[in-house]
């Protein structure tokens, strides 16, 4: 790797993905989203903001999320002035979904008129695969090839232990919530953690996108378990998300409810980010799943 490789980071993923590459020298600015991991991020410059509220409801959100996007705006701002000053070669964003992150086109406009210009590297996961290819797309600018091909294989090892483990398991039938006012089903590599983790997601669909559903759809697909993973929510906040929404009618006739199988689970850090803890949440979902049946496998 060069020395001089300068990577400005747009989106928590790739910030997971260099760091857990071994390259965390080379960022020079990450986005207002990155957390992960602390020790790194912490004092790195900003790069883009959120154009909405802090704090506003679940319900509130989806409002103005579809609101700007309808009419043709931005979630995100970037800081043009910053990332100039910074001088990055690589400037790594994603276009899976408008939501997440900066769009890929406004990235693209800013790129063509700094110096160099830098190269815009756009992750693309839409499923399991697809996060393997963006580890070793990064890997493959920094010029850090033999590192993104060790990482994948450890993922790829990890996950298969786990399938191998769930093997001859009863699969309880398992719906993915990605929002909950209104429901969203977990789509793209989400239907495949759980697949990977020993259950069958009765409405998501692997490799698609979220979807918006009714709460009798919910009901209809008879879940044996519950994930609540409101997309970029920690677990207390996925918790409280689901206190506040209070009961949907018919909620206390699900399987999962009355079984007490409905999981609050850490979608930032598991679930929501395309990234190598991807593979930690199919671990963690394994063992909500099995429980002791899986430790004593």
């Amino acid at each position: 790797m060069s020395a001089a490789v300068r990577i400005a980071s747009l989106l928590p993923s790739a910030t997971e993905i260099t760091c857990a590459l071994g390259l965390e020298e080379t960022l020079v600015g990450v986005s207002h989203e990155c957390d992960h991991p602390p020790d790194v991020v912490h004092g790195l410059p900003r790069l883009t903001r959120s154009s909405l509220a802090p704090g506003l409801p679940a319900r509130e959100v989806d409002a103005a999320v579809s609101g700007r996007l309808g009419g043709g705006g931005s979630l995100y701002t970037l800081d043009d002035r910053l990332i100039e000053e910074l001088r990055p070669d690589i400037i790594i964003t994603q276009e899976v979904c408008p939501v997440c992150a900066v769009s890929l086109e406004d990235v693209e406009v800013l790129a063509r008129r700094l110096p160099g210009p830098p190269e815009v590297l756009p992750l693309r996961a839409g499923s399991l695969d697809g996060i393997h290819a963006d580890i070793r797309s990064v890997a493959a600018v920094a010029g850090e090839e033999g590192r993104g091909e060790d990482l994948v294989r450890r993922l790829k090892e990890r996950v298969d232990r786990v399938r191998s483990r769930v093997r001859g398991f009863r699969r309880p039938r398992v719906v993915a919530l990605e929002w909950l006012d209104p429901p969203f089903i977990g789509g793209h590599w989400v239907p495949e953690m759980v697949e990977a983790a020993g259950g069958d997601d009765v409405l998501g669909v692997a490799g698609g996108k979220s979807i918006r559903v009714t709460w009798e759809e919910v009901l209809a697909g008879r879940p044996d378990a519950i994930l609540i993973i409101p997309c970029g929510y920690s677990r207390s906040e996925a918790a409280l998300a689901i206190a506040e929404l209070g009961k949907p009618p018919g909620w206390e006739d699900i399987p999962a409810v009355r079984e007490g199988r409905v999981f609050a689970l850490d979608a930032s850090s598991h679930f929501s980010r395309p990234g190598p803890r991807i593979t930690d949440g199919v671990e963690i979902l394994a063992s909500a799943l099995h429980g002791s049946a899986l430790h004593g496998a």
